[in-house]
């Protein structure tokens, strides 16, 4: 759902703010060409919007020694409210999914799971995953190279005013 009411200086402040969350105000009113209290007048406004919907820091799988990135396709038995509930509730609980998805298609959700090796991928999958409710089988891709990881979002589609 775009939002009304976005103009060209509050896309250029989103911009600001995609690059680095922790910008100053004072360097985000710079950037943007407006003076600091209007600057966090409208940083205000748009949080209020809900269009900002945290700030976070990104941190390095391979710091942290999370080596293994998998996209895990579930399919589940029953697609009522209460079996896909069940699911979901039990995805929100394993810390190493990062991302679930309902899909269409051949699959029901796609997960994107972290692990530090391959040993760990199967412990999460055969002792976290298969046995949430409804799990009637699971596919897994394992991704051999990141080529594009990007949070910022595309702005150019946001409605202007």
């Amino acid at each position: 759902m775009a939002l009304k009411g976005l103009d060209d200086i509050d896309s250029r402040i989103l911009t600001e703010l995609q690059k680095n969350g922790r910008v100053p105000n004072i360097e985000l009113a710079d950037a943007v060409g407006l003076s600091p209290s209007q600057c966090l007048r409208r940083l205000r406004r748009i949080e209020g919007l809900g269009i900002i919907r945290g700030y976070t820091t990104l941190l390095s799988t391979e710091a942290l020694g999370l080596g293994v990135t998998a996209f895990t396709r579930v399919s589940v038995e029953k697609h009522g409210h209460a079996p896909t509930q069940a699911f979901e509730r039990g995805v929100q609980r394993i810390p190493e999914v990062l991302e679930c998805y309902s899909l269409t298609g051949e699959a029901d959700y796609l997960l994107r799971v972290v692990a530090p090796d391959l040993t760990g991928y199967s412990d999460v999958l055969t002792g976290k995953i298969m046995p949430l409710p409804g799990v009637t089988s699971v596919n897994s891709a394992l991704v051999l190279r990141e080529i594009k990881h990007i949070t910022a979002l595309p702005l150019q589609y946001a409605r202007r005013g």
